[in-house]
């Protein structure tokens, strides 16, 4: 879940980190496509609605993502979703 990983990272994460990291997650063996259709996924639909909760921060213009500050139900709900979409142990 990309929001438990920008939650743990606790900095702002680069877009790209974060499409590397979904694509890590995926059953399949990423490729430079796959991880590149992810980051455009992310920067024109995925990050810009997550914005319109207060705590989560996305600059399109550094290509910057980050936590800040979220409500203690969104830190429950990262640490259910954590154990749920555990990613497969290779």
């Amino acid at each position: 879940m990309p929001c438990n990983y920008l939650k743990e990272q606790n900095r702002p994460v680069a877009v790209d980190e974060l499409a590397d990291v979904v694509a890590d997650w995926d059953d399949s063996a990423p490729t430079d496509a796959s991880e590149q259709h992810i980051q455009i996924e992310l920067e024109h639909n995925h990050l810009p609605k997550a914005t319109e909760v207060e705590y989560i921060k996305y600059k399109p213009d550094s290509g910057l993502v980050e936590v800040q500050g979220p409500p203690p139900s969104f830190n429950v709900i990262t640490s259910i979703a954590r154990v749920i979409e555990q990613p497969a142990e290779d």
